[in-house]
Formats: structure tokens, C-alpha cells, sequence
């Protein structure tokens, strides 16, 4: 994580181009850019810029007592928990800071990612829900039925999953359900999670909007998990513990779910924790065709107003997103497969 927040803090630091003006766009005079690098810190050197980072995102962290330094606590929306005086500071525990949106008028980083990451969890949840039991079902069906013609039309079906874009089938689905045949299907072309009612007096969740992003999101890695589950099946049917259990009888319907699969789906979960951190990440071209109004979509508007605060948030947001699905698949191996725990 730390060489993360390095990363980015330098990448989106040495870019042409000064934020301060960035901030004003025509209304810029000399001394508005003056009192904006002052209250940013963009008037500070870059190393000095740098540890001021650090110490916003670090929940323990020290801030000067002087109300005109950057390090003042008073910057920050929720006031820090004094812990003890060090110097001319105290150390405080507090929440990570993220700062404040250059564009939505001040408005805190943490809270603009936390209006539209939980539509992203919700929408990755859904995709990846469909393409794990969709995709371990046909696997399942494929590697029971070998060379057959059921085997080759779910092989088939997979490939032609992973062989489509995901704006190019974003893009078929819309026009297919949500439009020539939105009669029948009810489904709109574009919508997000929250509607907004016909007289505009509340807000109302629309789940049938989630229906067509959450499938054509779920389409590749579908593809990639009946692959997995299939060859993963097929190489445990050979191991030694198969054929004791064809030997006390059971049939083979029993020996694929109750024994094969469950040892296989280690792969399967890789693959799946991989692909379900992507779509955290962003699906933006999902996003921005269905209009889901989510994390992905979320950081091309930013980068398009050069809101750098909220890139540099979206961003590090997203990178301990792939360190706690790390850790949790880490948990799962040792659960499913016995082996691992040993």
C-alpha cells in the first residue's frame, strides 16, 4: 500500500500543469492562486508535500498546534482524537484523509467514492454471482459429459465469452433488451441503481436496472470459470481418492459434486477473486454505456474535470480492494482444500 500511495502522489504530482490553477480555470487572478496553494499546500516542496500526504492517509498521525500551518487538524471535516503532545503538535488517531474534490465545491474525497462504490460492490457482486453459478454448473455438465455434444457447445459458448469486448457486448445488450425488445423485457437502456420518482419528491432503487449491466459484466469471466471448472474437474477424476470412491460404489453424478468439485475449485476461486477485483476497479465501459453511476464512471468524469484528488482516492481505494480479496482468497484455500491447511 505504501509503495502504492508513493506511486501515485509523485505520478499525479509531476504532471504538467499546476492544480492550484487547474482549481480556478478563467476565474484565475493572483492572489485567489496564492490562497489556494496556501490551503492545499501547493506552495510547499514536493517532499515536504509528500509526508503531508502520508500523514493525512495514516490513521495515527501528528498536527501542528499552529491554526496557519497545513498540518492543523481543523482541516479535516471529523476533529482527530488527541492522543498526546509531541513538540509543537500532538499525535492524533483519526480516519484516513483523502482531502477535498477540487471541483464539487469542497466536498470530501471519502465521502464522493462512498456514493458510488457501493454500486460498483452491488453491480460486481451481481456479475460475479451469475458467473460462478452459471459457470461451475456448466463445467460441472462439460467435464460429466466429455467429448460430447453438450461438452463442445459449453466450450464453445465460453470462448465466444471471452472472445467479445466488453463495450462491444455492452453496448449489443443495451440495444437488444433495452430497446428493440423493451416491451417485452420492461429493462431501460441506461439507469442506475437510484431513480429518482415521475413527480421528483424521493428516490426509489431500481433493481431491474442492475439486470443487464450485471450480465454482460458476468459474460468473461463466465467464460474463463466453466474453462477452469471443466479442466479442473477432469484433472482430479484421475487422482487416487476417485477411484476409491468409484470403488465403494458411488455413482459418478455423486463422485463430480461431492468429491471432484469441491477439490477443484481452487483455480476457479483465483480466477473469480481476480476477476471480482476488476470489477471493483471500474468496469467503466459497463458503467458508462448502462449509465450505472459507479466507481468506474466515477473516475473517467474525474479525470475529465482533472479532479485529481478524487483519481488519487479512487485509486488507492481500488488497491486495497486487491489486498483484502488477496487475504480473504488466502482464507478460502485453507478452508475448501484440507491439503492446504497441512
Amino acid at each position: 500500500m505504501w509503495g502504492v500511495i508513493t506511486v501515485v502522489f509523485f505520478l499525479f504530482n509531476v504532471l504538467p500543469g499546476d492544480p492550484s490553477r487547474m482549481m480556478l480555470d478563467q476565474r484565475e487572478d493572483s492572489e485567489q492562486l496564492a490562497r489556494i496553494k496556501k490551503k492545499y499546500g501547493f506552495d510547499q516542496p514536493i517532499a515536504k508535500q509528500y509526508i503531508h500526504y502520508l500523514n493525512d492517509l495514516s490513521p495515527i498521525s501528528w498536527h501542528s498546534l499552529d491554526r496557519e500551518d497545513f498540518s492543523h487538524f481543523k482541516r479535516y471535516s471529523n476533529e482527530p482524537q488527541v492522543l498526546f503532545k509531541l513538540g509543537n503538535g500532538q499525535i492524533c488517531l483519526k480516519a484516513p484523509f483523502l482531502r477535498s474534490s477540487f471541483r464539487s465545491q469542497g466536498k470530501s474525497v471519502t465521502s464522493i467514492l462512498s456514493e458510488t462504490f457501493p454500486n460498483t460492490l452491488i453491480l460486481a457482486l451481481a456479475a460475479m454471482g451469475i458467473a460462478m453459478f452459471l459457470g461451475l454448473a456448466l463445467g460441472l455438465i462439460a467435464a460429466q459429459f466429455k467429448g460430447g455434444w453438450l461438452d463442445s457447445s459449453i466450450s464453445f459458448v465460453g470462448t465466444l465469452g471471452m472472445s467479445v469486448p466488453s463495450f462491444f457486448s455492452a453496448i449489443l445488450m443495451a440495444w437488444i433488451f433495452g430497446y428493440l425488445l423493451s416491451n417485452w423485457t420492461g429493462l431501460n437502456m441506461t439507469g442506475s441503481l437510484y431513480e429518482v420518482d415521475l413527480y421528483g419528491e424521493g428516490r426509489y432503487i431500481a433493481w431491474s436496472n442492475l439486470i443487464l449491466p450485471a450480465i454482460t459484466l458476468g459474460i468473461r469471466p463466465l467464460a474463463v470459470i466453466i474453462q477452469l471448472t471443466r479442466s479442473s474437474i477432469l484433472e482430479e477424476l484421475g487422482q487416487d481418492y476417485i477411484r476409491t470412491a468409484k470403488a465403494k460404489g458411488l455413482s459418478q453424478a455423486q463422485i463430480l459434486r461431492k468429491h471432484a468439485l469441491r477439490n477443484a475449485l481452487n483455480p476457479v476461486i483465483t480466477a473469480a477473486s481476480g476477476w471480482f477485483a476488476s470489477m471493483l476497479a471500474g468496469a467503466v465501459f459497463v458503467e458508462y454505456i448502462f449509465g450505472w453511476n459507479g466507481l468506474g464512471k466515477q473516475i473517467v468524469d474525474a479525470l475529465n474535470q482533472l479532479d485529481l484528488p478524487v483519481v488519487m482516492g479512487a485509486v488507492l481505494l481500488i488497491a486495497i480492494t486487491f489486498v483484502i480479496i488477496s487475504i480473504v482468497v488466502d482464507l478460502l484455500y485453507a478452508w475448501i482444500d484440507p491439503r492446504v491447511r497441512t
